[in-house]
């Protein structure tokens, strides 16, 4: 593969193999090999935790509709989550590795992958969470949900705050292109690594299409059904530092002694023992109600029974 294929071809779109073997886009003929893209998805996961949620969420979802945006291209997965059941176009890779664990998965990103690369034939890698296998000759491109290990170091263990500060610096500089969801997370890449905005591609997260306004009858049912209060507010997210939880219970306690529940939906990530801290230490038992992990398919009654949605990230 040349040193200059795929750079002005992605997202996907119409990528071919020609007879000499160069990448092209645009029109087939008989010909023509589809070029093969390899995706990353080593964090994707269907517990019912805190890790099915966020980028798992993406992955799950784009892997859905990868296919259908060109069907002629073909798809290999690489994961670990055996539980996935796939959909129609995808390849899927399992993993020996306990991938579900970061040091595993460390290894498998950085010595297994590239080799996984090229036993699959694969001309084109998408890293869907922030890092690309830093010695390979295969191309690249990453996505990167926010740099919060960056701008705020302190909210992450150890390990897996050098690992992402160390080699998504490398990543991205590697990569073709760099994916953002965000304006913001795009002005973050481009301050903190010095990249050429150019090189930098803004994709909004999509919307699945179960968040909908529902029913009167059918929110009643779901509020008789939990138990919950006439008024409350809402917070939807795993339970960490990020997350910013803390900071909003102390808000909470500020508002007037006449003010709705605040109830807390989200499995707990880690380091979140000062959130259930805050709620005893500031009298808030009874008020502030934490309803767990959720799964996917019940948001949308949580979404419509809610008086307000807080988001403090």
């Amino acid at each position: 593969m040349s040193e200059g294929t795929c750079e002005a071809t992605l997202p996907y779109i119409a990528l071919t193999r020609g007879p000499s073997g160069g990448i092209m886009a645009g029109v087939r003929d008989s010909s023509e090999r589809a070029i093969r893209i390899g995706v990353n998805a080593h964090l994707l996961s269907l517990a019912e935790s805190y890790r099915s949620a966020g980028i798992s969420w993406y992955i799950q979802n784009l892997l859905r509709h990868l296919p259908e945006a060109d069907p002629a291209l073909g798809y290999t997965v690489f994961l670990g989550e055996k539980r996935y059941p796939g959909h129609p176009g995808l390849e899927l890779r399992l993993s020996r590795l306990p991938t579900h664990r970061p040091p595993a998965r460390i290894l498998w990103e950085q010595a297994i992958q590239p080799r996984a690369l090229r036993r699959e034939g694969v001309d084109l890698l998408h890293g869907m969470a922030l890092v690309g296998p830093v010695v390979t000759q295969c191309p690249f491109v990453v996505t990167i949900h926010d740099l919060s290990f960056i701008r705020y170091p302190q909210n992450f263990h150890g390990l897996k705050r050098r690992y992402l500060q160390a080699f998504t610096r490398l990543s991205v500089r590697r990569a073709r292109r760099v994916i953002a969801i965000s304006e913001n997370t795009k002005r973050d890449i481009v301050r903190s690594y010095g990249l050429e905005p150019t090189k930098v591609d803004m994709i909004h997260y999509g919307l699945d299409p179960i968040f909908q306004p529902l029913s009167e009858e059918a929110i009643g049912r779901f509020r008789s059904q939990k138990g919950l209060p006439d008024r409350f507010i809402l917070f939807v997210g795993t339970l960490e530092p990020r997350k910013n939880v803390a900071r909003l219970i102390e808000a909470y306690a500020r508002l007037p002694k006449d003010r709705p529940a605040l109830i807390l939906v989200g499995g707990k990530g880690w380091l979140y023992d000062e959130i259930f801290n805050r709620v005893q230490s500031l009298g808030l038992d009874g008020e502030v109600l934490f309803a767990g992990y959720v799964p996917a398919e019940q948001l949308p009654y949580w979404y419509n029974a809610a008086d307000l949605f807080v988001y403090p990230s």
